[in-house]
């Protein structure tokens, strides 16, 4: 999701593990959708009772959670033609909030949904993948963040202070230090990321710049 989003030019903010509880997810969700202009859940959409996720997504938008007509009837033909009994348990994942348009699900045809700003996934890798296929097209897409690496041989008690210089005069940059070790020393890994590739490069220069002043510091 990440990734996707990044490259997309949408901008992740924030994760969060939510236990199955329903209030836990309740308030989790009102206080993301209002800060937010895209939530996305994962997990807690199938057959057990612990799959509360629909349930706590229409407490959270005040609207009820009953059986989706259009999910009912495709879970149900799915099962037929299987040979393969429609159960209560079965039943529950044709189960969304009120007014939820439905997140196709080429793999295993249960749907997640999508509701306001908050668009509710399966967990499993596989199907979550297939469901987020379909939810790309419909969000609205940013400017795509790009990004360079600088290695740098030094650890970050060295760069820090210049470093936060270059961030200074490029504030149209992010700028990230990540500290790595390996065959016995310390080195960082500089990673620049901006919006413009002018303004990737200006402060790339920057950083490439303190690094080799660091490594030749008599000149």
């Amino acid at each position: 999701l990440a990734d996707i989003m990044t490259a997309i030019g949408i901008d992740l903010k924030e994760v969060r593990i939510v236990p199955d509880e329903e209030d836990e997810i309740v308030a989790a969700v009102n206080a993301l959708r209002a800060r937010y202009t895209y939530v996305f859940t994962t997990g807690g959409i199938g057959p057990t009772h612990d799959d509360i996720t629909a349930d706590a997504i229409a407490r959270a938008f005040g609207v009820p959670c009953e059986y989706d007509a259009k999910a009912y009837a495709m879970l149900e033909a799915s099962y037929a033609a299987r040979g393969i009994e429609y159960t209560e348990a079965r039943k529950r994942m044709a189960r969304m909030p009120r007014g939820a348009d439905h997140i196709d699900n080429p793999v295993s045809i249960a749907p997640g949904f999508r509701i306001g700003n908050v668009h509710v996934m399966a967990g499993v890798p596989a199907i979550f993948q297939a469901m987020l296929d379909n939810v790309v097209p419909t969000l609205k897409a940013g400017t795509k963040m790009l990004s360079a690496m600088v290695h740098c041989p030094f650890g970050e008690g060295l760069v820090g202070g210049p470093l936060g210089d270059i961030q200074k005069a490029h504030p149209d940059t992010i700028i990230g230090s990540y500290p790595k070790y390996g065959d016995g020393k310390f080195w960082t890994e500089l990673v620049v990321r901006a919006r413009s590739q002018q303004a990737l490069d200006a402060a790339r220069a920057d950083v490439e710049a303190m690094v080799a002043r660091l490594a030749s510091p008599a000149s």
